[in-house]
This record gives structure tokens, C-alpha cells and sequence, in this order.
């Protein structure tokens, strides 16, 4: 299959790797953003071709992982309230809250319901007009304009019975954050592919001359994940830092500039909270003022939250990339994809479930 059995070759990955152990005479670490990534590597075993003085960390490339607790409360609540269709993700229905998750709810009786996209949730509320239906707009920037575009598309239909839960994330804020931590420890970075195919890599500069760091764009196989380290070894072997696309089959610098217009159409800039790591400044989307008839908050009138954390689940760290899954304590005995005790362990990009699945007794 084009564009996926090519960059599977192990005459190709091997070939890489050798180029990878004849560049790199020091220890150092990189950081791949995105889950999806941390999946290929373990599946792949990538990390474990890989020279030892390479460290690969993952960070919090999970729009299921990041999603605030006190937001998962909020989607408790009114997904509980009577006449109401809650719409979502189906990774979201088991993410753990302070009082449970969305299947508890649905188990309760409540109207919850899986969908694909935000539009599918749209053509729910045309199919129920006595009914609130509210669609749960979790991601990063991938999933933004399917969002937005539901916006538009109700309020071109004159829907009154359609609102959306808004936890939208944006990934240059959170390199930014994590770069700017004391705890820091990352010297290099592999960009999500995807979300660049959105926004392009036009942000990504600044961070870079700031920190000093190479940032790669790459994408999610083999080939691709190893091609990206190699390029931020000979950047950091030359002591030299910038922005590379090796992903240039899907990924341009400007990105899809309509879908970043219906973006901009629709959303504002706001401070988010990420869960584990905290309010990150700038680093999410909330609706337009505007828009507020479609938001679910304005519309039922969700108090302010106080989420309670398990004690025994310290995602945060790992979200951050200061310990591995296998460090954790809960891992694989108290906290499994069966029985979670933190997202990291739930969503099918989670660092956590990776390990679970693919490595579970590192």
C-alpha cells in the first residue's frame, strides 16, 4: 500500500538505525509529542533498536489523556440531566472522573451515544428535536475544524437543541511549557505529523530559538519516527537547533490555511487546564462569544468544579515525560485498561496502555 508499506521496510529502518548509531557519540533525549507516535515505537520496538545513549520520552500527545478532570465532571453532569443526548468519542466514555465515567451514566439509563464526528452528533439533534444534545469536542487542532464546522452547520440549520463541550488543545503551548519547566529534561522533539498537516509548522520556530532545541515534523511509521530522530541527532551533534519537516508528503509550512480560517471563525484563544500538568496559558480554544448559544457550559449553567484526583495516579509525571508507565507503582497491578485509574491508561494513545499492551513488565 503506498505510503505505508514503504515506510514499514525493515531493509529501510535498519538502514536508519545503523546511520543513527554512526552519528551519535553522547546521550540525549527526545521527546515524541504525540501518542500516536508512542504507539508506533513500542509496537515497533523502535526504542529498543535505538542506540542506549538515545532516550525516547513521551509526552502528552493524547487529547483523551489531557482532558482536564474538572471537564470530565462537567460532561458527568450534564450528561446525567434528564432530555439530554450526550454525544462523544467512544475513548471517552471510560475515562474516570471524580465520580465515575460516562458509561457509569449511560449505565444509569442516561442517553449517551458514540459517534465518529461532531457532524454525526449534529444530525442526531435534526433527528431529536425535543431532546439537548451536546457533543463532547475533546482534541488537539486535528479535530478543531470537524468542530467548528458543526458550529457553523447547526447555526446554519437553526438548531436550538445543539451545543458543544468545548476542550480543544493546542500542542506549540505545551512544547512551550514543557521547555520552560525546571524539571525539564528534553533536548530535542518529534512534532505530531497530523496536527501540523492542520496548523503547518509555522509556530514552531520561535520555540526552538528560544530553548535551543531541533524540533522535527514527522510522522507515525517506522520510517518515519526514525528518520525524524536521526534528523534531531546530527542537529544536536552539531550543537545546531531548528524546525524540520520530515514529513513532507503530508505536511506543509503554512498547513491547511481554509481549515485554519474555520478555526478562527469559530474559536478564541484561552487558557486550558491539562490534566496532571495544570493551566497551560494560551493553550487552548473556547467558542467565540458569538457562538455561546452552542455552548453546553453557557447553556446548562455547569458550576465551578472541584475535581478530586486518585492519590494512586500520578499520570501527570508521566504526561510530562518525568517517569515511565512501568515506574508507576499502579501500573499493571492496581491500574489496567480493565479497571484505569488514570486516562494515560484508557485512550488507545495513551503512554500508559501502550506499555500495557505492547511491554508491560519494562
Amino acid at each position: 500500500m503506498k505510503y505505508l508499506d514503504e515506510y514499514r521496510d525493515s531493509k529501510l529502518v535498519h538502514g536508519i538505525i545503523e546511520e543513527i548509531k554512526r552519528s551519535t557519540h553522547q546521550h540525549w533525549v527526545i521527546m515524541e509529542i504525540c501518542g500516536g507516535q508512542t504507539h508506533s515505537i513500542m509496537k515497533y520496538g523502535l526504542d529498543q533498536l535505538l542506540p542506549e545513549e538515545i532516550e525516547l520520552i513521551h509526552g502528552p500527545g493524547c487529547p483523551v489523556c489531557v482532558t482536564s478532570l474538572e471537564m470530565i465532571d462537567k460532561a458527568f453532569a450534564i450528561a446525567s440531566m434528564p432530555d439530554v443526548i450526550f454525544a462523544s468519542y467512544g475513548d471517552m466514555l471510560r475515562v474516570p472522573g471524580s465520580q465515575g465515567d460516562l458509561f457509569s451514566v449511560k449505565a444509569s439509563g442516561n442517553d449517551i451515544r458514540v459517534v465518529y464526528s461532531s457532524l454525526d452528533a449534529v444530525k442526531i439533534a435534526q433527528a431529536n428535536p425535543d431532546k439537548q444534545v451536546v457533543f463532547f469536542a475533546i482534541g488537539f487542532e486535528t479535530t478543531a475544524p470537524a468542530n467548528a464546522m458543526s458550529v457553523l452547520y447547526a447555526q446554519q440549520l437553526g438548531l436550538k437543541n445543539f451545543s458543544i463541550l468545548t476542550s480543544q488543545v493546542r500542542v506549540p503551548p505545551a512544547i512551550n511549557a514543557i521547555l520552560g519547566s525546571p524539571d525539564n529534561r528534553i533536548q530535542g522533539f518529534l512534532a505530531a505529523g497530523h496536527v501540523c498537516t492542520v496548523m503547518g509548522f509555522w509556530e514552531y520556530p520561535p520555540i526552538s530559538d528560544k530553548y535551543k532545541v531541533p524540533i522535527v515534523v514527522t510522522g507515525f511509521e517506522p520510517v518515519d519516527i526514525l528518520h525524524g530522530i536521526q534528523l534531531a541527532i546530527v542537529e544536536l551533534e552539531h550543537k545546531q537547533h531548528g524546525v524540520k519537516n520530515a514529513y513532507s508528503r503530508v505536511v506543509s509550512h503554512e498547513g491547511n490555511t481554509q481549515a485554519q480560517k474555520i478555526i478562527e471563525r469559530v474559536f478564541i484563544d484561552c487558557d486550558q487546564k491539562w490534566r496532571g500538568i495544570g493551566k497551560i496559558i494560551n493553550s487552548g480554544w473556547r467558542l467565540k462569544s458569538e457562538f455561546k448559544d452552542f455552548d453546553a457550559e453557557e447553556r446548562f449553567q455547569i458550576q465551578e468544579i472541584q475535581p478530586m484526583e486518585s492519590p494512586l495516579c500520578i499520570s501527570g509525571k508521566i504526561l510530562q515525560g518525568i517517569i515511565k508507565p512501568f515506574e508507576c507503582p499502579a501500573f499493571a497491578n492496581r491500574c489496567t485498561p480493565e479497571h484505569p485509574l488514570g486516562a494515560t491508561m484508557v485512550s488507545s494513545e495513551g503512554a500508559c496502555a501502550a506499555y500495557y499492551r505492547y511491554r508491560r513488565l519494562l
